[in-house]
């Protein structure tokens, strides 16, 4: 038999770069590179991604077929300099700004790879894709379609901010694009940044304020700043922006528009910015629904693959399928730019490779081919036991039942849980492996896990993890969200009305359901559904949980704290777990108890609380 051929897929230099390799059209391994470096979005060079990827294989760079990156550089930089120029003299310094990271990393991108990258053979070629043609490749060869429409939407790659393409088989065919500056993306960053959260990381936290609101500004957005036609088409009022010109979103055009200056990362949220954020989300999510519509218009087809950074926004999401305009929906689980690299990699080799046969769809069995999205590293018992000795860390070992059904009682119990088993996740959420878990059911259980186990804002909400078979008991859902990238509203039998004069985040103090603590306050959940394939260690606890309790849910939330990267290895997962309130940590078949750690490794205060 022949030896594979391996794609290695790069993102790099704009935000949250990745690794992802491919052989054969088979997705081996995948993992940003922030989680080795445990610098959030990390941006540099995926060096460490990269080895990880090529260990995972058991192979050298030198096995490497190619090298793909997913993006053409030297069109980002066009686009660019174009801008700048147009611009003259306001729009010249940012350019200034950015121009030695061009000079010495990304207009010669190529022999930027080959540097480092060493041992690449001479007759490796570095490829390039666009950058929406990395994202539509990673959202439609790894989906359960053999033909779809694809929709990435995202802030900007090279020109491109919109692309709608048409999947069949091995090929995929691009139809219609909008261009920079007018981006959906740049709209939702906008008011994100003038809202008082940090840009690339800060939009889910927008998007976590809007129930809280009401759209008030919604009509003064459609009105000022955005044309939005029916085909989905739309312009920005560049009037209003100033991510032309200087290193901030927003002008002051605009801050007078929506009723004074940027809330500073400190100062209170107002019922103002809930009724900001509730706005932005409303014109997104009917933006979104239009491009849905002119997606199937123009492809014909019934099903529908997303990607690209607004893919991210599950609402929008949840929007598009309950209006039943495509029958089957999927989502990319890494949507934006780290996704970008496994995109690269399967649009290079399904390029290279386009016979007729759609071989490594048909070999992956029904499904998707994304394996859970469980691409990241792994770690063997006597790995895990090293790494807690070397702490000084205090445990038990148990077997596969006792530690599920021992596990299933904490939770029943309150108490939190940091649950790390088998390969990381690949991309933004955590699904069963790098996970925090709670009680659903307890009404203090939001507020003990945003105060004092993740250190955020206490109206963040949690995701419920539910036993697929089970989930349309809870979630008017309508189908499968394996991925946690699908609100749905909670079953109507399930909920319970706030007092009539709570109002704002004062909502927040009742509960919404009989499972309050992943109810939202506009009785929605963003739903993650298990099945017994995807993630058997992670079924079987929801089922132990079941069991013990008669509920099929569990909260689910990423194991990290704010500021920090998930968790990747058992020593990263034990000092998370040290220096926060989380009750017990279970690594592998490993059980730690916190307060049975030796002093020296458990803090007096965890490092990671607030002041």
């Amino acid at each position: 038999m022949a030896a594979p051929t391996y794609l290695l897929g790069l993102s790099a230099y704009y935000h949250d770069s990745a690794a992802a390799l491919v052989a054969d059209g088979r997705i081996v391994a995948a993992a940003q590179e922030e989680r080795f470096t445990r610098r959030k979005n990390d941006d540099r060079f995926p060096h460490q991604a990269a080895a990880y990827c090529l260990r995972e294989a058991g192979i050298g760079r030198g096995d490497l077929a190619g090298v793909v990156f997913y993006d053409k550089p030297i069109v980002k930089f066009t686009r660019i300099l174009e801008t700048s120029l147009a611009l003259a003299p306001r729009g010249w310094w940012p350019f200034v700004r950015s121009l030695p990271g061009w000079l010495s990393e990304k207009l010669d991108l190529r022999g930027t790879i080959r540097r480092e990258l060493p041992g690449l053979r001479a007759d490796c070629p570095v490829l390039f894709t666009a950058h929406h043609q990395a994202h539509a490749a990673s959202a439609f060869f790894p989906s359960p379609f053999r033909e779809a429409a694809v929709l990435t939407v995202d802030g900007v790659g090279e020109w491109a901010t919109t692309m709608i393409a048409r999947g069949d088989g091995n090929a995929l065919s691009f139809l219609e694009e909008l261009r920079f500056p007018h981006s959906l993306g740049l709209l939702y960053s906008a008011f994100t940044s003038y809202c008082g959260f940090r840009i690339n990381s800060g939009e889910y936290k927008l998007m976590g304020l809007a129930p809280y609101g009401e759209p008030r500004y919604a009509a003064e957005i459609r009105d000022r700043l955005l044309s939005l036609h029916d085909d989905g088409s739309f312009r920005l009022n560049l009037d209003y922006f100033d991510f032309l010109r200087r290193d901030r979103m927003t002008n002051d055009r605009f801050h007078r528009a929506f009723g004074g200056p940027p809330r500073g990362p400190d100062e209170p949220v107002t019922a103002r910015h809930c009724d900001l954020a509730r706005s932005i989300q409303a014109v997104t999510e009917e933006t979104m629904l239009r491009l849905a519509r002119r997606a199937r218009d123009v492809t014909g087809s019934s099903r529908l693959c997303l990607a690209g950074g607004v893919a991210l926004n599950c609402v929008a999401n949840g929007r598009i399928r309950a209006a039943g305009i495509f029958n089957e929906i999927w989502i990319q689980p890494a949507a934006g730019d780290s996704g970008g690299a496994l995109g690269a990699a399967l649009a290079a080799w399904h390029e290279l490779h386009p016979g007729p046969a759609d071989a490594a769809r048909r070999a992956a069995g029904p499904g998707d081919r994304m394996q859970g999205t469980l691409l990241g590293p792994g770690f063997s018992a006597d790995e895990i036991r090293r790494s807690l000795d070397a702490r000084g860390a205090v445990y038990r070992i148990l077997g596969d039942e006792e530690l599920l059904a021992t596990t299933a009682r904490l939770l029943a119990e309150e108490k939190v849980v940091a649950w790390f088993q088998g390969r990381m996740e690949f991309g933004p959420r955590a699904l069963g492996n790098r996970s925090i878990l709670g009680d659903p059911r307890s009404p203090r259980m939001q507020s003990v896990m945003n105060l004092k186990v993740k250190f955020r804002e206490s109206f963040r909400p949690f995701a419920p993890a539910v036993l697929a078979d089970r989930a349309e008991e809870y979630f008017e859902l309508g189908g499968p969200s394996p991925y946690m990238l699908l609100v749905a509203p909670v079953a109507a039998g399930l909920r319970r009305p706030p007092p009539a004069a709570a109002a704002g985040l004062d909502r927040l103090q009742h509960p919404h359901s009989s499972i309050p603590a992943v109810t939202h306050v506009d009785y929605s959940a963003r739903v993650q559904t298990v099945d017994a394939a995807a993630n058997p260690r992670f079924h079987a606890l929801l089922q132990h949980f079941a069991a013990a309790t008669g509920c099929p849910v569990l909260i689910n939330t990423s194991f990290n704290v704010r500021g920090e990267p998930i968790v990747c290895t058992p020593d990263d997962a034990f000092r998370c777990f040290v220096h926060t309130h989380i009750d017990f940590l279970v690594v592998g078949n490993f059980l730690l108890e916190r307060t049975a750690q030796p002093a020296a490794a458990v803090p007096a205060k965890p490092a990671f609380a607030p002041d």
